[in-house]
């Protein structure tokens, strides 16, 4: 769920009988954990190359000269090139047709090339010269506008317009007509991270003991997520109060008798991301607690029971919106109640469009990808969140793991 930086994160039985059953498509079990290391293997150079002819084509049709992309998870889903932001220009130049261009300092060059997945021209710059001069020379000869990824940072758009006046555009719109649908490669990394995280997250719980803080079990969650076999993206537990902020508090809590216990975990699988949350009482719950708890259950099933293909994603939001309020939480974003959006989708960043809340009426397709977290908050007393990520199919939504059974067995 969290929107934090995600290594800056804030470490901060029952009425289920009663649940309708779930549907055939939301029964996903995850591989066993010796199947992991080997569960789903990586993008195909052929993929990547896929990824760039669609690219290309929306550019055409869109009488565009070329998409510039930087450092990141743009970077990397069209050429594999892994590489972190800095002051230092590493990008991508797309040209509607040709080759792709790739443009980094002369000294990065080599490692840059280690991930490099597809063919390309790699052009470097020293220390004294210009990247922006080296990408319009990249530029060069091409007509129309030059679309820019969406979160390439301003300095570099603006170092593009100075060199070689060019008219940019954004390209928000061509990289998510690519992103937002998942092939089977992409749905099956997905799984296999989601795979690992609820296993990490089973095990950890299993070891929760009285006078733990947060930091103890984060650390728990963290190691068995990489003794399985992925890199452990970020595992923010809240325990007692600070569970009623989404993300946390700064005021020092650990466990005893009676705590509430939210863990929200991620990793990453060969680039793709897991995102899952839950909650649960360490001790008897009380009949308060059981509610909340039974109430955010029903609310996924709210979420997942709006989801059909061509549906508004606000609409999703909208239906356990509206079933929370029928309960007494709210009404809208207001506490006690939900203060956040339903989801949001989520592939190689935690955090991707569409998301779910009002304001998007993106329509689902088959392949989009999302988590489904309609938590509820009690300011001063706690607050609880169930959180699984799931895929739209043909026939429907589908879990890429199995949803919370109860209060009691929550994992």
């Amino acid at each position: 769920m969290s929107g934090l930086s995600r290594r800056g994160m804030l470490a901060g039985a029952g009425g289920m009988a009663a649940l309708t059953a779930l549907s055939a498509p939301l029964r996903a079990l995850p591989p066993p954990v010796s199947q992991f290391a080997d569960a789903a293997a990586p993008i195909t150079r052929a993929e990547r190359m896929a990824r760039i002819a669609k690219l290309q084509g929306l550019l055409q049709e869109r009488g565009l000269a070329a998409l510039l992309v930087e450092s990141g998870s743009s970077l990397t889903y069209f050429t594999g090139v892994r590489w972190s932001r800095s002051e230092r220009v590493t990008a991508a130049v797309i040209p509607a047709r040709g080759q792709t261009i790739v443009v980094t300092p002369f000294f990065e060059a080599p490692s840059v090339k280690e991930t490099l997945a597809v063919p390309a021209d790699v052009r470097t710059w020293h220390e004294d010269a210009s990247p922006f001069a080296l990408i319009a020379d990249a530029l060069k000869g091409l007509t129309g506008a030059v679309a820019v990824e969406q979160t390439t940072r301003a300095f570099i758009t603006e170092g593009l317009k100075r060199e070689g006046r060019f008219e940019v555009v954004s390209g928000a719109a061509l990289v998510d007509a690519c992103r937002q649908i998942k092939s089977p490669a992409e749905q099956a990394l997905m799984r296999q991270a989601n795979a690992i995280t609820l296993a990490a997250m089973r095990e950890a719980r299993g070891m929760v003991r009285p006078g733990m803080t947060a930091s103890d079990i984060g650390a728990l969650i963290e190691k068995a997520t990489v003794r399985m076999g992925a890199e452990s993206d970020f595992a923010l537990v809240l325990l007692n109060e600070a569970s009623a902020y989404p993300h946390g508090s700064q005021q020092p809590q650990t466990v005893h008798e009676g705590s509430v216990v939210l863990m929200d975990c991620g990793c990453v699988v060969e680039g793709y991301q897991s995102d899952i949350s839950r909650a649960f009482v360490f001790g008897e719950p009380t009949p308060r607690q059981r509610k909340v708890w039974d109430t955010i259950r029903r609310g996924q099933d709210m979420v997942f029971g709006a989801a059909k293909v061509g549906v508004p994603v606000s609409k999703l939001d909208a239906a356990v919106r509206r079933f929370y309020e029928r309960e007494g939480w709210g009404p809208g974003f207001t506490l006690p109640g939900l203060p956040h959006r339903a989801g949001h989708g989520i592939g190689m960043d935690g955090h991707e469009s569409p998301y779910l809340v009002g304001s998007d009426q993106t329509p689902l397709a088959p392949g989009m990808c999302f988590s489904n977290e309609p938590g509820l908050y009690i300011p001063g007393e706690f607050g609880m969140r169930l959180e699984d990520c799931w895929v739209m199919t043909e026939a429907g939504p589908q879990s890429f793991t199995p949803l919370a059974r109860s209060l009691d067995d929550p994992i």
